[in-house]
């Protein structure tokens, strides 16, 4: 088992992948959208969120399964998404990996005593109702995660 595993399995009430978040280029969330439904995927969700991400956000499902895509579309030069598309060379790309979890708060304290870089401060409101904190992919000196990690509570879930 590799360290990475062994570092989640620590976290009380992980219980699957909630999503991977992919950048797109502003102006290129329709055409991704429609490229996704190609495969097979549909929207079922689509939302702004402000504050400090700055993001247009459609989340797509494949099937009746619970793992979702995230298209993230930058709304502004200082969304985190534009700068992670800046750093990629002007591309999109993965932005983050979610894990479900039961409780975002049990498991935002069980990784903050075991040493996890944490970036928010507290668990907080995320898009479609969640509640979310994010972990820095640098999280871990020992074995560092290599990607921006996502904790999600979904309320409906319960």
């Amino acid at each position: 088992m590799s360290s990475v595993e062994e570092d989640l399995k620590a976290v009380p009430g992980i219980r699957f992948v909630d999503h991977v978040a992919i950048a797109v280029k502003q102006g290129n969330l329709e055409g991704q959208v429609k490229a996704y439904a190609m495969l097979g995927f549909r929207e079922i969700h689509r939302e702004e969120v402000l504050g400090g991400d700055q993001v247009r956000e459609a989340l797509l499902q494949i099937g009746n399964g619970p793992n979702l895509i995230q298209l993230l579309e930058p709304l502004t030069q200082d969304s985190p998404v534009q700068k992670l598309i800046d750093r990629n060379g002007g591309c999109g790309g993965l932005a983050h990996v979610a894990f479900r979890v039961e409780s975002a708060q049990k498991a935002f304290d069980a990784m903050k005593v075991s040493g996890f870089q944490i970036i928010d401060k507290a668990p907080r409101k995320g898009s479609r109702g969640t509640t979310v904190f994010f972990v820095h992919p640098k999280s871990r000196a020992d074995n560092p995660f290599g990607f921006l990690i996502e904790i999600v509570e979904d309320p409906e879930s319960k």
